[in-house]
């Protein structure tokens, strides 16, 4: 039997780690505590997959014989960065917003194979086409399903599906934080095989 190097998943996100759950069950977690800054010029696809392997390479000193999982997500609304909201008043702004209009969210996944040093990092994009919605549907949502810590503020998950005409993308999961497709892609191509 093939003895595969441990998972981690460089994150303190209970989204992420509930979606990594579904394929594995034995992993450990630790928020890698990094400065999620944009840098002058820096576009969101940029900004993405330079956040997600910064994460994981974060942790490579305190897991130094492991597969580590970074990811991040930027969400777009044209040429304004949807950040999460933090509070109930932020949330009904940025959903007001985005109402009537596309969100473009870069979901980028890296995997670090810190005994070797060798990475692979791979960005999902999804688009969400949002109702037009009024102000007492937008107050309604924020205030049942709480989306202070999600970015665009709203739960895809949870009762935010209903805020939307629909969603362009290919992979579910990466408009929830960790697009799952390309992960086990990644772990495959790393012989690290979910099935």
């Amino acid at each position: 039997m093939k003895i595969h190097p441990k998972l981690v998943l460089a994150s303190s996100s209970p989204f992420r780690k509930e979606l990594l759950h579904k394929i594995y069950t034995n992993f450990d977690t630790e928020s890698p505590d990094i400065d999620e800054s944009q840098k002058n010029g820096e576009t969101p696809l940029g900004l993405s997959t330079r956040l997600a392997f910064e994460k994981a390479n974060a942790l490579s000193s305190n897991y130094p014989n492991h597969l580590i999982i970074g990811s991040d997500q930027v969400a777009m609304l044209g040429d304004t960065q949807l950040t999460k909201p933090g509070s109930h008043e932020k949330s009904v702004k940025q959903l007001t917003l985005s109402s009537g209009k596309t969100i473009t969210f870069y979901t980028s996944v890296c995997v670090l194979n810190s005994q070797t040093g060798e990475s692979i990092t791979e960005v999902d994009t999804c688009k969400v086409y949002m109702k037009t919605l009024s102000q007492g549907e937008i107050e309604h949502y924020v205030e049942r399903d709480r989306p202070y810590g999600c970015a665009a503020a709203f739960k895809s998950e949870g009762l935010g599906i209903a805020l939307f005409e629909k969603i362009v993308g290919d992979d579910p999961n990466a408009l929830v934080g960790l697009p799952l497709i390309k992960l086990t892609q990644i772990l495959s191509t790393m012989g690290y095989n979910p099935l």
